[in-house]
């Protein structure tokens, strides 16, 4: 099943009818693409272009890249991003609602990810009592890594202010079950974001801020 293209029709309000016009194919084709079946890149490009997301995003194709271990165990980077702002909100978006297990978020503040979708307490909550283990780790925002870290990036305080104010969306997330917000006093070289088996990276580079950095999927 490809449940990413499914999400992101529904997202954009095209049916697979729509899409198979779109193609130039057969509406049955759509259902088998809809099942897991691979288009050709042709038709890759023209769905992925359409629907205004990465097509690796779409069809990462695990299954048939070299050096996969058969037996499914390993990694795989689907796709990396210039910047942060680069990946796709509709990526995000799609991870959070497909994650079926696990939700994990490692940051020190993480303001975009609440700012970038303003229903993200709501959605967490609602995949927990779905039964999926939500945690959230923050910077301490009186903590000696975040110190450091505002020293680094020229900002001072501002890190910690950001901290703070970010933690303001998840106080509603506080008690639920399922749902854990924690803080940490470790030096961060990467903000990690992970969706079941998917992660998220964002290395972070000495004096800049995390937005700034390429991402990787």
């Amino acid at each position: 099943m490809n449940n990413r293209l499914r999400t992101v029709l529904g997202q954009r309000g095209v049916s697979p009818d729509a899409l198979a016009e779109i193609c130039e194919v057969d509406p049955k084709t759509v259902s088998r693409w809809l099942g897991g079946r691979i288009p050709h890149a042709r038709h890759r490009f023209r769905v992925a272009r359409h629907l205004r997301v990465e097509e690796t995003f779409l069809w990462p194709e695990p299954s048939k890249r070299p050096g996969r271990p058969k037996d499914g165990l390993g990694t795989e980077l689907v796709g990396t991003y210039q910047n942060r702002a680069s990946v796709p909100r509709d990526v995000w978006l799609a991870l959070l609602r497909e994650a079926r297990h696990e939700i994990g978020v490692l940051v020190f503040s993480g303001t975009f990810f609440a700012q970038s979708n303003p229903h993200v307490a709501k959605m967490l909550s609602e995949r927990a009592a779905e039964g999926v283990r939500v945690r959230l780790c923050f910077g301490d925002p009186d903590g000696q890594a975040v110190a450091v870290r505002g020293r680094e990036e020229g900002i001072g305080d501002t890190l910690a202010a950001k901290i703070r104010a970010s933690l303001t969306y998840y106080r509603p997330l506080l008690g639920e079950a399922g749902c854990g917000v924690r803080l940490h006093d470790t030096t961060l070289y990467t903000s990690m974001f992970r969706y079941d088996d998917n992660l998220l990276v964002n290395p972070h580079i000495w004096g800049q801020p995390a937005s700034a950095n390429p991402s990787a999927a």
